[in-house]
């Protein structure tokens, strides 16, 4: 279960540069809810991520994870219980380690808390079983290092590193975004079936919203550092991406009105 309450975030305060990245957001994930989030740039969706993760402390506001308030936490600390993948498949890997290498020093990170010199007999084979699953021939290339690896293998194994052991929350970063679409769409069927089978809680930030409607059980929409639409499952049904951009166009000129009645 992951909880905000009224989250704030403040860039260069007191500045002619001031910027207000997040604005009282609140939100509340169950556990295992899926949740989609969409967003123009600068909407808040990365500086939700790294509130979550730690980059950055927030100015008020608190994060909760499984009960607990993680707000001061240090990102080395979240990082055992938060799994991250980022747009960039490089991010998150040892490009110059091998396949198995990588995944072990994911597995021994999050199971004992320190890092494994080498990979052991037994691990080696829960990691081949769990790459011959994604059907992409990862199983056999176990000794290969990561750096030579195509954007989407790199995701791929990106992704198991982060769910070999179930992290309390899972976050999705535009992590398809940088593939071509048929690789995209592979990607995405394997991590619609880790999130399942592992029943995460996850968030997934994503610029196709075609995607967004279609992808877990919720949908919301940031603008301004604030969620301005939250969709349940039956809400997203049968809504086309015209239809939530309309909606999303009378929202933002609500605002707009409201703004020059405030302002004058």
């Amino acid at each position: 279960m992951l909880e905000i309450k009224n989250a704030v975030k403040v860039f260069a305060p007191g500045t002619p540069n001031e910027y207000k990245a997040l604005n009282g957001l609140s939100l509340k994930l169950d556990d295992g809810e899926f949740v989609t989030v969409i967003g123009s740039n600068g909407a808040g969706k990365s500086t939700l991520f790294n509130a979550v993760c730690g980059n950055f402390w927030l100015d008020s506001g608190h994060v909760i994870l499984d009960g607990t308030d993680i707000t001061y936490w240090s990102e080395h600390k979240r990082a055992r219980r938060i799994g991250r993948i980022f747009q960039d498949p490089m991010k998150g890997t040892a490009p110059n380690l091998t396949i198995e290498e990588n995944l072990s020093l994911a597995y021994s990170r999050s199971k004992r808390g320190g890092l494994a010199p080498a990979v052991t007999k037994a691990e080696r084979v829960m990691f081949r079983e769990a790459l011959a699953g994604f059907d992409m021939g990862l199983e056999d290339r176990m000794k290969t290092k990561v750096g030579l690896l195509s954007g989407g293998q790199r995701q791929v194994v990106t992704l198991l590193m982060a769910t070999l052991v179930p992290p309390s929350l899972l976050l999705l970063d535009e992590h398809t975004a940088a593939l071509d679409p048929k690789t995209a769409d592979k990607v995405m069927n394997i991590t619609r079936d880790i999130v399942e089978k592992n029943k995460l809680t996850t968030l997934m930030i994503t610029h196709n919203v075609k995607s967004a409607l279609e992808t877990g059980n919720r949908t919301i929409m940031l603008d301004s550092g604030e969620i301005i639409f939250d969709m349940d499952e039956k809400e997203r049904e049968g809504m086309t991406v015209e239809e939530l951009m309309k909606r999303y166009s009378v929202k933002r000129h609500e605002q707009l009105d409201n703004d020059k009645l405030i302002f004058g």
